[in-house]
């Protein structure tokens, strides 16, 4: 079991992270439930893998959990959705001081942690993350979003969780393909800051995809203190810091627009790219080698994940993609960041990216 603490003043909270927790977990959550009860929001699917072991446990500790079980996919965070979830919260009594439990993916994690921030002004939540992407990033550091037309997590707030409880064993239960996807974000870490970690994934992310309990532990932990640490230096992305983990997103998030927020390219697989990409642009400005650019691809590609334009469906115009990412919430005063690198571990912030050599480079990317 290790505990990771998000440090962060009055609202500073715990990470468990532990082989079997979810058996545990009225010992974990029995001071979250007021009058014995839990309401717990999942997805259809989390719902038939994982609910019965959670309510099953709650029980056990004297909990009643009030499930609600909402459609699953992408098209979930919408509008929409978090009208009837509001609705569904409100008929069930949710007062400020109750806490909700999210339980599943990104997508659960983003829309109930935004309905917790604007429920009655603000309720409390818990994050039980059931995919490895939201293991190692999206339960942590209090992003909450719903997408719009206009693009992805266009809207939402900072509404950090009370606690964050993660069980590997959830993942026994995800289809290969997720775990894939969630592993890119595992491999972010690696680029960001950890030239260590990337070789360490380069040598044991196989093991992880298949299933290795030990390697698995061992990435949730290293990304989780990772990005705990750096939340706990920027919690608002106000001085830079914490943007360092948007690496691949501002190319990924542009692929995933131009395939619909579907499930053509996951989240996960579109950061892949997008970190692939972003390190092919910074060889193309000189930025880091050749050689760095293309460990980077060689090990995506390994993994079986999107390296490149075709591999991730895209066959659109660099303009077009481009014209994906204006609508980028980073977007300030008609600049838009870039996370870029120098090395393998070195990434940096740049803010005075050309959109035209992208929309360049995407073409040449296209032949």
């Amino acid at each position: 079991m290790a505990i990771i603490p998000v440090s962060l003043g009055e609202r500073s909270y715990d990470i468990l992270v532990a082989d079997g927790a979810l058996d545990h977990a009225a010992a974990h959550l029995a001071g979250y439930a007021r009058g014995g009860r839990l309401v717990v929001i999942t997805d259809e699917n989390v719902a038939r893998a994982q609910l019965p072991r959670l309510v099953n446990a709650l029980a056990h500790g004297g909990i009643r959990a009030e499930p609600v079980i909402l459609p699953p996919g992408e098209g979930t965070k919408s509008w929409e959705v978090l009208e009837v979830l509001l609705d569904r919260l409100l008929d069930l009594g949710v007062e400020r001081s109750d806490h909700v439990i999210a339980l599943g993916g990104g997508v659960i994690g983003d829309l109930v942690g935004f309905a917790a921030t604007i429920l009655k002004r603000g309720c409390n939540f818990v994050q039980i993350p059931t995919t490895l992407l939201a293991q190692v990033d999206s339960s942590v550091g209090g992003k909450t979003a719903i997408n719009t037309v206009a693009g992805k997590n266009l809207v939402g707030a900072f509404h950090q969780p009370s606690f964050v409880l993660i069980d590997p064993s959830s993942l026994d239960s995800l289809p290969e393909r997720e775990v894939r996807a969630g592993y890119a974000e595992v491999v972010k870490y690696g680029l960001i800051n950890d030239a260590d970690f990337f070789a360490w994934c380069e040598e044991h992310g196989p093991a992880l995809i298949a299933g290795d309990m030990t390697a698995r532990i061992i990435a949730i932990e290293k990304s989780v203190k990772a990005k705990a640490g750096i939340v706990g230096e920027d919690e608002r992305e106000t001085s830079g810091r914490r943007a360092l983990l948007n690496l691949g997103h501002t190319f990924g998030h542009a692929l995933e627009a131009e395939t619909g927020f579907s499930d053509v390219l996951l989240h996960g697989e579109g950061v892949a790219a997008g970190m692939a990409l972003a390190f092919r642009f910074s060889a193309r400005q000189g930025l880091c080698s050749a050689d760095d650019a293309a460990r980077v691809t060689a090990h995506l590609k390994a993994a079986s994940l999107p390296y490149d334009l075709p591999s991730a469906h895209v066959s659109a115009s660099g303009e077009t993609l481009v014209a994906h990412m204006m609508h980028d919430k980073k977007m300030a005063g008609g600049k838009l960041p870039f996370l870029l690198a120098r090395s393998i571990g070195q990434t940096y912030l740049a803010k005075d990216v050309d959109l035209k050599e992208v929309a360049a480079f995407l073409d040449e990317e296209r032949e």
